[in-house]
């Protein structure tokens, strides 16, 4: 390498270096620009609890030292020899990989999230080369062009970044089972960056929406902020009982442990519950499975199709993340509220006006 590709290739970023978690300043060295590449120099990068969970070595498989982010959103700065689809100045995103085996079913599918091989995380991840990949917690990034999205020119970049990550996780299992159909009932567990996602798409699919909570106190921003159509306490047994078999869908965007079964009573027969959260485990009476032919199903992120649709259906309907914009330096304090669950409801870090 060059001492002018050294220098193009040096990345300025915040990194955690031990499972404390804490970040700070660091740099590193992003590949050179191939054939099938895209380098962008990204303008904000979304917050996620997945930033929380490998910076702090929470599964015990983090490298050090590990730069977070996967919701990405930049300028394209250059393009390699075979790109096609893009050119310097287009608006991208980056999502939750960067690679995949492109061979087998899925990703011939364009269902590269679910890869044979497994696909390679944006950050943490093993790249095809053995090197780590680092995250969007930096000032550019090297990509693929088949994992970089077109993000419409008039749909502003900070807003983009979250649809990557906590839009897409729940967009695509609604579309995967239909609940894109006007009139449909829709049961929304949990309101935080995923939860609200799932109204807003649910009210411009036209669905009646009903988000349930343990908190009285997301009754207001439910309701009058977001648009639902019904907010229901869920350790309130009386409003529970009154919601039986009413529900087409639900979709469970909570990670901590919770009882399943008074939800699965809420739906229809044959109604789809889908998981998109990770609690520790899952506790299921058959019956309520069974005697209502209803569905269990999990769900990830997307495949690149699927995403880059979402990307324009938002920017058609104009549907927005409710977003909370910080500069890097906030970014330790802001993990720390990403705990506490105190954000409302996506925290995006401002990469180019905060990380020079």
């Amino acid at each position: 390498m060059s001492s002018s590709e050294s220098g193009e290739n040096e990345c300025m970023c915040w990194a955690a270096r031990d499972p404390s978690g804490l970040l700070s300043p660091h740099t590193i060295t992003r590949r050179s620009v191939a054939n099938d590449d895209v380098s962008l120099k990204i303008t904000h990068c979304g917050v996620c609890y997945a930033d929380v969970i490998w910076t702090r070595n929470k599964h015990g498989d983090s490298k050090y030292p590990l730069v977070p982010g996967h919701e990405i959103a930049g300028i394209v700065t250059k393009v390699g020899s075979n790109v096609h689809g893009f050119k310097v100045g287009d608006h991208v995103g980056v999502g939750t990989y960067v690679n995949s085996c492109r061979e087998c079913e899925y990703c011939n599918d364009g269902q590269e999230v679910s890869c044979a091989k497994g696909q390679v995380f944006t950050f943490n991840g093993i790249d095809h080369d053995g090197s780590v990949t680092k995250g969007g917690y930096s000032n550019h990034i090297v990509v693929h062009e088949r994992y970089c999205y077109k993000i419409p020119v008039d749909y502003p970049l900070e807003s983009a970044a979250p649809l990557l990550c906590a839009g897409i996780t729940v967009y695509a299992p609604m579309m995967r089972h239909h609940m894109n159909q006007p009139g449909k009932s829709l049961g929304v567990i949990g309101l935080g960056g995923l939860g609200h996602m799932a109204v807003k798409f649910g009210k411009a699919f036209g669905l009646n929406v009903t988000v349930f909570s343990t908190s009285i106190s997301k009754k207001e921003e439910a309701l009058n902020l977001l648009g639902a159509t019904n907010f229901v306490i869920s350790s309130d047994h009386d409003q529970m009982k009154a919601l039986e078999k009413s529900l087409d869908f639900i979709i469970d965007t909570a990670s901590g442990d919770h009882a399943f079964d008074p939800y699965m009573s809420l739906l229809k027969i044959a109604g789809t519950y889908v998981l998109v959260g990770f609690p520790s485990e899952i506790k299921i009476s058959p019956a309520n499975l069974n005697l209502g032919m209803r569905m269990l199903a999990g769900s990830l992120t997307g495949g690149t199709k699927i995403t880059q649709e979402m990307l324009d259906f938002c920017a058609a309907h104009k549907i927005y993340p409710n977003i909370e914009v910080i500069p890097i330096q906030k970014i330790n304090e802001a993990l720390e509220r990403v705990v506490k669950k105190d954000v409302k409801y996506r925290f995006v870090i401002d990469i180019q006006n905060s990380l020079k």
